[in-house]
């Protein structure tokens, strides 16, 4: 069997949708930092130090790219798989086994992606793509920490970014595992270590990002 016809497989689908995990888990952890960064109350000076390298920086903006191509690929591999899994379900039981069987959050991957999906275009559209195109434009970089600030003066803007954090938590603490089960590294030796990174991991990371809104909006820092 070819490379190719292997990753239109089942276990092919599953296998890059374990990888490209992993690649979006290593962004979130960078992205995790940098936006950690405000949380130093210097009025964004080491925030926008960060920002500016990860913007302006030739290897990063490559590897940017090839960001986006997978997380493209995350997202059409995973609707596809779900909705397979879907479509495999011929019958309805009158008794729904429910988490009796599986976590909630695992039978509604599609869904907790799809709420990512939207919450990922919004944050885009109001502070990636303008930077980008002040950038790339001759505009020059733009404040995004003072975009921020001003941003989540909105308690509505507040409210959904909570929630599209609170959405990946649920998203990570089954996609963590899942793609080191796939890769085969879940022995019986490591399954415990992987499993208690991968909770930790889902509950401070989307943590970090949730309180960075909320720490605007209640004025926490300036």
């Amino acid at each position: 069997m070819s490379w190719k016809n292997y990753f239109n497989t089942s276990i092919g689908k599953k296998l890059q949708m374990a990888l490209t995990g992993i690649f979006l888990i290593l962004f979130l952890i960078v992205h995790c930092y940098i936006n950690a960064q405000i949380f130093m109350d210097d009025r964004g000076e080491a925030f926008m130090a960060a920002a500016h390298f990860m913007g302006t920086n030739v290897i990063i903006r490559t590897i940017e790219i090839g960001l986006f191509a997978f997380l493209i690929l995350h997202i059409l591999q995973g609707l596809a798989l779900w909705i397979k899994n879907r479509s495999r379900r011929t019958s309805r039981y009158h008794v729904q086994a429910g988490s009796a069987t599986s976590p909630w959050y695992r039978r509604s991957m599609g869904l907790l992606g799809t709420l990512i999906l939207l919450f990922l275009i919004i944050h885009i559209s109001k502070f990636w793509a303008p930077n980008r195109a002040a950038q790339t434009f001759g505009e020059g970089e733009l404040d995004l920490y003072v975009m921020m600030r001003d941003e989540f003066q909105n308690l509505w803007v507040v409210i959904l970014y909570v929630f599209g954090c609170v959405a990946l938590a649920w998203h990570l603490i089954h996609g963590f595992y899942s793609a080191f089960q796939t890769l085969g590294l879940t022995t019986n030796k490591y399954k415990s270590i992987i499993k208690g990174i991968g909770i930790a991991f889902s509950i401070i990371v989307p943590l970090i990002f949730a309180l960075m809104p909320i720490a605007f909006y209640l004025e926490w820092i300036s």
